[in-house]
């Protein structure tokens, strides 16, 4: 089917206007079919090669010019479409690239990516039985699974699938201040003391964004410091506790975190949720990165005491390498996320239904259209059994473990953390021109240069993705992240070679 601009004897010829929404065979079959090959050849295999690239860099501008961004009056033919998805996949990251390490997600598991594929087909929102028959039942036993491998007796409580960690940890502070006060419910923050909430100095920015955003207020989420390899140090949490005592405020939170973004670390729970019992505190775990170790009989102990939280943040699409997005919030108490959130919508959650309406669920969560996030995962569970989520956990670690300890015998790298206890490896690398410079005044100056120019280099090049970061006085240092079972030792000694050529004959 020829472009919109085509000129035929003479005259602008007009494509045919496609514009109900339904797919008819006639009309859609070939291209849905083509756009599918597309998808499936380009993308999927082809992007996946470790020969290919992990981005095709452009600035902004080239962008624009290479792709027709502006919507349009008049439709775009079929040809055109397909053209577009071939720009959109060239131009984005290849996040399925074994290259690809630059975030706390990675890959694409073909499991997961046929059940979001099957997702989105069958268009469902969660929120009632009678619309979502299958997975409001799917999402119950996911999340009663989750809860039993957390350590919660016969997988009791209650949880939501939720558009990332982020909204799991608001819902953990939503959930803790109702359950202390429940008439913030109906009266709202002018019913309710001073309220005060804890976590690490090094926990994800959520917690301190969802207190923003919940009126309780940034100067309210009281950060506790962590010890040299990133811990929450659990005597600086009592006494920030008693000081916002002494202070008149009222403590009812605290987030300890399993798995922080940069560094991997795992606080102490046991100790942590001993002191949320002595001053009656909810304890929220948020697990979003490390909680796929429970899947590990080898390193759940990561995670000593997670049974003991009251709430846990737990993101599938991180460690355990689901699609994007795949985040739970899961609860020990039954009631409580109802109670909070409900507003009985009589025109969604009808009571005298002809089936038991108890399985209509979506009441209990802040949204109302809802995704059924929980399929991709349970097909990935389904495909792989507990076993193999064991098997690709253990490799993360075993490339992680492998990877720290080949660096450690190379010139140039640097740890920033000796022994760190997630997948996270945290290292600098030091070009030939700053070695033995170490005692010079503007070493870390200059050191603080040194990743800015490899990551353009790495990026310009396309031949991998990973981040970088200050942390407190620490200058910018190189996090190594590693989440795709699908690399081997010899892809550890490619990142490390590749640091080499990339930065050696640096000059700062």
């Amino acid at each position: 089917m020829p472009a919109d601009s085509s000129i035929v004897a003479g005259e602008e010829r007009k494509e045919e206007i496609l514009f109900q929404s339904l797919s008819e065979r006639s009309k859609h079959e070939d291209f849905i079919r083509r756009a599918v090959d597309l998808l499936v050849e380009r993308v999927v295999f082809g992007r996946a090669s470790r020969s290919s690239k992990v981005v095709e860099w452009s600035a902004p501008e080239d962008i624009k010019k290479a792709i027709d961004l502006k919507p349009r009056d008049g439709p775009a033919s079929h040809e055109e479409l397909l053209a577009f998805m071939a720009d959109v996949a060239r131009y984005s990251v290849n996040t399925a690239h074994p290259y690809f390490v630059n975030q706390l997600f990675s890959s694409v598991d073909p499991y997961g990516l046929v059940g979001q594929w099957l997702t989105d087909a069958l268009n469902p929102s969660v929120y009632t039985f009678e619309v979502a028959p299958v997975f409001t039942l799917m999402e119950e036993e996911v999340l009663r699974e989750m809860r039993s491998i957390v350590g919660w007796p016969q997988g009791d409580g209650d949880g939501i699938f939720c558009p990332g960690g982020s909204i799991a940890n608001g819902y953990a502070i939503s959930c803790a201040r109702f359950y202390f006060y429940p008439e913030i419910k109906n009266r709202g923050v002018y019913a309710v003391p001073k309220l005060v909430l804890f976590t690490s100095e090094l926990a994800h920015y959520s917690t301190k964004k969802m207190a923003v955003f919940m009126g309780i207020g940034s100067d309210n989420c009281i950060l506790v410091k962590a010890d040299e390899n990133g811990r929450m140090d659990v005597h600086d949490l009592e006494r920030k506790i008693n000081e916002a005592l002494e202070d008149g405020a009222t403590p009812f939170l605290v987030t300890s975190t399993s798995g922080t973004t940069v560094f991997g670390a795992f606080d102490p729970i046991v100790p942590i949720a001993n002191l949320c019992k002595k001053y009656n505190l909810w304890l929220h775990v948020d697990a979003a990165w490390g909680g796929g170790a429970l899947m590990s009989r080898k390193h759940r102990n990561l995670l000593n005491g997670i049974e003991l939280a009251d709430s846990v943040t737990w993101n599938p699409h991180k460690l355990l390498a689901a699609p994007q997005q795949c985040s739970t919030f899961l609860l020990k108490h039954k009631n409580v996320l109802k109670a909070a959130h409900s507003s009985d919508a009589q025109y969604l959650f009808q009571k005298d239904k002809f089936y038991d309406t108890s399985y209509d669920t979506g009441d209990k969560h802040i949204q109302c259209g809802r995704r059924a996030d929980v399929l991709k995962f349970w097909f990935m569970w389904k495909a792989k059994g507990n076993e193999g989520f064991e098997k690709h956990v253990d490799k993360l670690f075993d490339n992680a473990e492998y990877f720290l300890e080949h660096i450690k015998q190379r010139e140039g790298f640097r740890l920033v953390i000796q022994k760190p206890e997630c997948t996270n490896i945290m290292f600098w690398y030091i070009p030939k021109c700053l070695r033995g410079c170490e005692n010079e005044p503007d070493y870390n100056e200059r050191l603080h240069k040194v990743a800015p120019k490899i990551k353009e280099r790495m990026i310009k090049e396309g031949s991998m993705m990973v981040t970088y970061q200050p942390q407190g006085n620490l200058v910018n240092f190189f996090r190594i992240v590693f989440q795709n079972s699908a690399l081997d030792r010899k892809d550890m000694i490619y990142f490390a070679n590749e640091f080499e050529r990339l930065g050696s004959d640096i000059i700062i």
